[in-house]
C-alpha cells in the first residue's frame, strides 16, 4: 500500500521521488513561489494563511495568477522546459485552483503535496480526482539571467 499512489494513481509505474519530509510549515502554492516558511492560500484566515498584499482572497484562477504576478510570473503557452525561465503549473478542478508545482532545471516538476512530502515527478502524474488537471502554465525569467 502506497499512500501517494492511492491519492495520485498516475504515479503508479512512473518514476517519482520524495524530496523532503512531511511538514505543515508550507503548502504547494508557497513551494511554487519559493517560500518554505508559510502557508499560502487566498482564504480569509489572516492569522494562518499568507497571501500577497493587494491580491484578492478568492479561490479563482485569475487570483492565483495575480498572486504569482507579484513575483514576476506571466501566463505562457508551453509546459516544455525553456532555458532561462522558471515555470509554474497551476492545477484546477471544477471548483477552481487546487495545486501548483514548479519546474526543475532538469525539466521535471516538484510539488508539495498539501501537508505531505515534496516530490519530484512528471507534470501530468498528479492529474486526477485529487487535483484535477493542469489548467495553465506561468513563467518568469530565471533569477540567474534577470
Amino acid at each position: 500500500m502506497n499512500p501517494l499512489v492511492d491519492l495520485f494513481p498516475r504515479l503508479s509505474g512512473n518514476e517519482y521521488q520524495i524530496t523532503s519530509p512531511k511538514t505543515i510549515d508550507y503548502n504547494c502554492i508557497a513551494w511554487a513561489a519559493g517560500d518554505t516558511q508559510q502557508w499560502w492560500w487566498p482564504s480569509e484566515d489572516l492569522d494562518n494563511d499568507y497571501w500577497p498584499p493587494g491580491v484578492p482572497r478568492e479561490r479563482t484562477q485569475d487570483v492565483i495568477v495575480a498572486a504569482f504576478a507579484t513575483l514576476g510570473y506571466v501566463v505562457c503557452e508551453s509546459e516544455e522546459f525553456e532555458a532561462g525561465y522558471e515555470k509554474i503549473a497551476l492545477f484546477a478542478d471544477a471548483d477552481g485552483p487546487t495545486h501548483a508545482g514548479r519546474q526543475l532545471a532538469n525539466g521535471r516538476w516538484s510539488s508539495k503535496l498539501g501537508k505531505l512530502e515534496d516530490i519530484e515527478h512528471e507534470l501530468h502524474d498528479l492529474e486526477g480526482e485529487e487535483y484535477g488537471v493542469v489548467a495553465l502554465i506561468l513563467k518568469r525569467a530565471s533569477a540567474s539571467i534577470a
